[in-house]
């Protein structure tokens, strides 16, 4: 292989036939890597505090956000897939992943369990709505594919808003 047929082949497109418009391949793949930029940041946020929840309900809390970081990290390939089934590309660094994030980073010393599990909530809500977001704009452009998957991970991501809310619920009243 020749210099040039190496240089040739690393800048060969990564465009992969879609018959979704070349606005809709940028407009939801730009979409779904800052979700799965937002994605990573939450997996890591929520196995942070499952690495140090501390209290009375450790075992309670900590399977609760392993549970959950399990769930959001298995949602993560599936979303860069979904980017690259339709033409365009996804995440390539962690620097790449801080750049776009909108998952706020947690690098306290220390939280309560409940303010870990209010955290976690609020960002799931925000998650929600982003996700919500980006299902209009797969509704604009035709993309049933991608709008099926997300009313999926919505819906996993209120499975963890009310259990988060339940917990903490619960804890508060002493129960």
């Amino acid at each position: 292989m020749t210099t040039q047929d190496a240089k040739t082949r690393r800048d060969a497109s990564l465009a992969t036939p879609t018959n979704l418009g070349s606005n809709a391949v940028r407009d939801i793949s730009g979409a779904l890597t800052v979700l799965l930029a937002d994605m990573f940041a939450l997996y890591l946020k929520t196995k942070n505090f499952h690495w140090h929840v501390s209290g009375p309900h450790f075992r309670d809390y900590h399977l609760l956000l392993d549970d959950q970081g399990d769930q959001i990290f298995a949602a993560t390939d599936a979303i860069a897939e979904r980017a690259r089934k339709i033409g365009g590309k996804t995440l390539r660094s962690i620097g790449q992943i801080s750049r776009q994030q909108r998952v706020l980073d947690n690098d306290a010393d220390y939280l309560t369990p409940l303010d870990m599990l209010a955290e976690l909530r609020d960002d799931n809500l925000q998650l929600v709505a982003h996700m919500r977001e980006t299902h209009g704009l797969c509704d604009e452009h035709g993309d049933v594919a991608t709008a099926s998957l997300l009313e999926n991970w919505i819906d996993e991501a209120e499975g963890r808003i009310w259990f988060l809310f339940e917990a903490s619920r619960n804890a508060k009243a002493g129960g």
